[in-house]
């Protein structure tokens, strides 16, 4: 059986951090997945950390690598939309070294699956632009910044205003056989269980707010690809409003690990046995 942990939306906080180390190297899995928005909120430091990736999260994974050494999980991990970019090249750098893998629309081998990794969110009403896309066309929820406005940490690398994550998907997968792959993705598909924000009763000039917020371009891609497991955050709020931190689609099962407590949300689950997965708060 592969063990596997998935935990996302952790941004920073150091105590969490140590509950999953901690549950690592007690219960040893044999994959670990990091969905997304790793690094303190806003840019702030955390608890003294200039350098929060390389002073704390990089520097206790290599001490959980001594500690566990051949026990040492495969670790998947993306950005969120919330980490800024210009801390990708450290990620890069990391993942080359073996500590783990750095995903971001790339694939990676486990086992008898293969594993995607995407970043990307559809636009939201917040300034940071790293990782925000069109969703299927260029239109945006009243409220949202465009992803053309904002601000972003990096330099643009492709036509921003023509990119969209059903493009990106659709080349991700290419000739790809996904019936056991494993997708690691930030953003929840639209209109489930996995993406209800507490938007209720919200206008935006004199229009009312949706409520879901996840991005239809994911949710047609499981819809019509029925890939294994889709791993998703972002919204830490959902799981409360709806009581459902799971939802399946055909033959996939997806989860979203984001969590508004104080709590570490963690989901535990075996690829060879999606139907066993459970979620615990440590």
């Amino acid at each position: 059986m592969t063990q596997c942990f998935f935990v996302s939306d952790l941004h920073g906080k150091t105590d969490r951090y140590l509950k999953l180390f901690k549950q690592i190297e007690n219960d040893k899995p044999d994959a670990v997945f990091l969905g997304g928005d790793l690094l303190p909120h806003g840019f702030a430091k955390t608890e003294g950390f200039d350098d929060f990736a390389s002073d704390f999260l990089f520097k206790n994974l290599y001490k959980l690598k001594e500690a566990l050494n051949e026990n040492y999980p495969y670790i998947f991990l993306i950005l969120g939309n919330d980490d800024a970019r210009s801390e990708e090249d450290k990620f890069i750098k990391e993942s080359k070294k073996g500590l783990f893998h750095y995903i971001n629309q790339k694939k990676i081998q486990l086992k008898k699956s293969t594993v995607f990794g995407y970043s990307f969110v559809p636009p939201t009403p917040f300034q940071l632009k790293d990782w925000e896309k069109y969703d299927v066309s260029r239109y945006v929820d009243p409220g949202c910044i465009h992803p053309t406005e904002g601000f972003r940490t990096t330099e643009i690398k492709e036509d921003i205003e023509y990119a969209t994550i059903q493009n990106d998907l659709e080349e991700l997968t290419k000739n790809e056989d996904i019936s056991k792959a494993v997708f690691l993705f930030h953003s929840p598909p639209y209109k489930t269980f996995l993406d209800r924000a507490g938007l209720d009763g919200k206008m935006i000039d004199h229009v009312l707010m949706d409520v879901h917020v996840g991005s239809i371009a994911i949710m047609r891609f499981i819809e019509e690809k029925q890939p294994l497991v889709t791993l998703h955050g972002h919204i830490h709020e959902s799981t409360r409003l709806t009581g459902q931190w799971n939802q399946q689609f055909g033959r996939t099962t997806s989860f979203n690990a984001a969590h508004d407590g104080p709590e570490l949300s963690i989901i535990k689950f075996n690829l060879e046995d999606i139907g066993k997965a459970k979620r615990f708060l440590l």
